[in-house]
């Protein structure tokens, strides 16, 4: 894993963690995992799952009762990351604010990552 002691691996901002809170309180769940997977025009996207149980394995990531789960092979990809539920005029959902992405499709919903060495160069930095 790649976290750093005493730094969380993804920061939750104030309108992210009231709808993660929202959607904990009226559906019961224990919170939200977030992983990535292959897909999308640029090769990985974002998943969201509701959580019913934590896995062990998991980052845990708990903020003014919201929890976030990072799920294993995702906390590399993910940390330094900033999660935020933006509502606009069209539509209304999660935004990843990533520094480990090289690129994006057009539209918005698949994501290329920087080379595994620049990662871990820059974390070592």
């Amino acid at each position: 894993m790649f976290a750093i002691p005493g730094k969380q691996a993804v920061t939750i901002t104030d309108a992210a963690v009231r709808q993660i809170a929202k959607l904990m309180d009226r559906d019961g769940h224990q919170g939200l995992r977030i992983g990535i997977k292959k897909g999308g025009c640029a090769g990985m996207e974002y998943t969201m799952d509701y959580v019913t149980e934590v896995d062990k394995h998991d980052e845990v990531v708990e903020q003014d009762g919201a929890r976030v789960m990072i799920a294993p092979m995702a906390q590399m990809f993910l940390f330094g990351t900033e999660i935020d539920y933006e509502t606009t005029l069209l539509e209304s959902g999660f935004r990843f604010r990533n520094p480990n992405v090289a690129d994006a499709c057009g539209c918005g919903e698949s994501i290329k990552f920087k080379d595994i060495d620049e990662l871990s160069a820059e974390r070592e930095a």
